[in-house]
């Protein structure tokens, strides 16, 4: 739901409300809070009422000796509340930030299961600042928020209650001026629910826009468009701007009528129990606790606006996160998948058709491919024309729209995705580093590989430039790599993938960023991986195509044609056009001195 769409209030507190099961594991905590807060009400209402006692007893009469008692009471009182109020606060922020983790864990491992259709579409500040600042609301309101609204009610209630007994035409004046905060609340809630939410989708925008700036700030810089951005991203912190002032200027309209109500209503008390003391209808330590009493009610009042803005804004919170929750994951295991154990490697793609989610359009028709144990098929197409969505189709990234993929005979939706992924490794023509050292990075195609594994998988993805990092292996490489070339990312990357020892290894044009020379070191190591692997390569310089034993053409979605590289060549025009394209590229990159194919 964007920044302009109102939500209804009812569906935002109905999220806030599915909260309750994070809440479910700290019902015995969640008690001991409540009691304590019961105990700091008490002992509050208390000093009041032996205020009461001091003045209509020892001072009234001029007597000095219940003055030590009652003097001990007070103190003891106010010491009992400060224990609890500890007590409540230390237990509180204990089981509330154990309840955030336990959301943000949650919400990151269902992130990690939403397909990548899913993450295509979002936009990474709004998912950030659902798990950073919308989790803090939460936490926020759930652990002090609450706490406090049922304090407050108990505190006005048992006021209320000791006011009428005290003198009762003025309890009853207390307790209708509950009437007009009522009625404002309502007001202000439908009012503040549209407000917040908008202000939280804005920061996800305004979040979205730096990210993607910081991301993309060597493209800013090489293209000289820091105005362009900079206008964008003022554009976006405007907005922002606009509408939390439009928040506050609620939010103020209510304080300042919450605020008048206590003090109009003190005026009211003052005035009218100063009439009663000089008739003799109320003493004059009453009088005191009456005040007293009101003068402690003004806080309640007060912070019932605090509690309901954080209460707005932590139900529109809940209501983004339960955006994510209830997205269900379109790529996940069905019912009965088993694991692929003993794997040949036979990869068959059977009458497969594909389309991205919300598009009308298949982007594949109809494929028909057959790769036995241990070949490597190098996939050749223009560009468009659809081999890097047959190649995320394998490791299923997205799922076919029709036909499917087996391996072995075996479906491989019919599989967990978990071994599907140990037995399917890719490469990717836009390799994805992480802000970690080389080893982690390259660990990542298999936690457990030894030293030597990952010397081989560096040795045959000719990334050794690694070893002359500050810190060799142990180097962080910062986020996305981009301390790094294009080629010794693609290079890293091809690394992790052969470290997983895959039974199908798919290459998306992994080596599209490689100088001519260096590409052919590489693809004099991968023939030995090659050799036991079943590959589909999508290729496009000629070079890589001759690590291939048969090439399949894609052309509008579909195999016009299987068979060697050489019949091809032969019988095929469209795709001797494609490669003497990429050969004339390649006759243009100049080679190092000395240097051979």
């Amino acid at each position: 739901m964007s920044a302009d769409q109102p939500v209804p209030a009812a569906r935002s507190f109905r999220s806030l409300w599915r909260l309750r099961s994070y809440l479910a594991p700290y019902k015995g905590q969640l008690l001991v809070m409540g009691v304590a807060a019961l105990f700091t009400v008490f002992a509050e209402l208390a000093v009041p009422l032996v205020s009461a006692r001091v003045i209509d007893g020892p001072v009234a009469r001029g007597e000095t000796s219940g003055l030590w008692a009652l003097g001990a009471l007070a103190i003891a009182f106010g010491i009992g509340e400060a224990v609890f109020g500890f007590v409540r606060r230390w237990v509180q922020s204990f089981c509330m930030l154990d309840m955030e983790t336990q959301l943000r864990n949650d919400l990151y491992a269902h992130l990690q299961r939403l397909p990548v259709a899913y993450h295509d579409r979002a936009q990474t500040g709004q998912l950030v600042t659902r798990a950073t600042s919308d989790l803090t609301t939460i936490r926020r309101f759930l652990g002090f928020g609450v706490i406090f609204l049922i304090v407050n009610v108990m505190l006005f209630a048992v006021v209320t209650v000791l006011l009428f007994r005290l003198y009762w035409p003025l309890g009853l004046v207390v307790a209708l001026s509950a009437i007009p905060v009522v009625l404002m609340t309502m007001s202000f809630e439908r009012e503040y629910i549209v407000a917040s939410r908008q202000c939280q989708d804005l920061e996800g925008d305004v979040a979205t826009v730096v990210e993607e700036s910081a991301v993309g700030i060597r493209i800013i810089k090489a293209l000289g468009r820091r105005r362009q951005i900079g206008a964008r991203f003022l554009r976006e912190a405007r907005r922002l701007r606009t509408a939390s002032l439009g928040k506050v200027r609620i939010l103020a309209k209510f304080w300042s009528i919450l605020d008048l109500v206590p003090q109009v209503l003190l005026g009211v008390v003052l005035l009218f129990g100063a009439l009663a003391v000089s008739r003799g209808d109320l003493s004059l330590g009453s009088l005191v606790a009456f005040v007293a009493l009101v003068v402690m009610l003004a806080w309640p009042i007060e912070a019932m606006g605090w509690i309901l803005a954080i209460g707005q804004e932590s139900a529109t919170a809940a209501d983004r996160l339960y955006d994510v929750f209830d997205t269900e994951p379109a790529v996940q295991d069905t019912p009965g998948a088993r694991d692929l154990a003993e794997v040949r490697g036979l990869l068959r793609f059977e009458e497969v058709s594909f389309r991205f989610p919300g598009s009308n359009q298949n982007v594949l028709s109809n494929v028909d491919l057959t790769i036995e144990p241990g070949e490597t098929v190098a996939l050749v197409g223009a560009t468009g024309s659809g081999k890097t969505a047959l190649t995320a189709l394998v490791p299923r990234l997205y799922d076919v729209t029709s036909g499917r993929i087996t391996i072995d005979g075996v479906d491989i939706r019919d599989v967990t995705l978990s071994s599907l992924r140990r037995v399917v490794a890719t490469a990717f023509e836009d390799p994805t580093l992480f802000s970690a050292s080389v080893r982690e990075n390259l660990a990542l195609g298999r936690i457990d590989a030894t030293d030597a594994e990952i010397a081989e998988a560096i040795d045959i993805a000719q990334a050794g430039f690694v070893y002359e990092l500050p810190w060799g292996l142990a180097t962080r490489i910062g986020e996305q790599g981009l301390s790094l070339s294009g080629g010794q990312r693609q290079r890293l990357a091809l690394a992790r993938a052969v470290l997983g020892r895959p039974r199908v290894l798919v290459l998306d044009d992994p080596l599209s960023a490689l100088d001519v020379y260096t590409e052919g070191l590489v693809e004099e190591a991968l023939r030995h991986v090659l050799a036991t692997t079943t590959a589909l390569v999508v290729a496009h310089r000629p070079s890589t195509v001759l690590l291939a034993d048969r090439v399949a053409l894609l052309s509008g979605g579909r195999i016009t044609a299987v068979g060697t590289h050489t019949e091809l060549l032969d019988t095929v025009p469209a795709y001797r056009q494609i490669l003497s394209a990429e050969a004339d590229f390649d006759d243009d990159l100049e080679l190092p001195v000395g240097a051979s194919r």
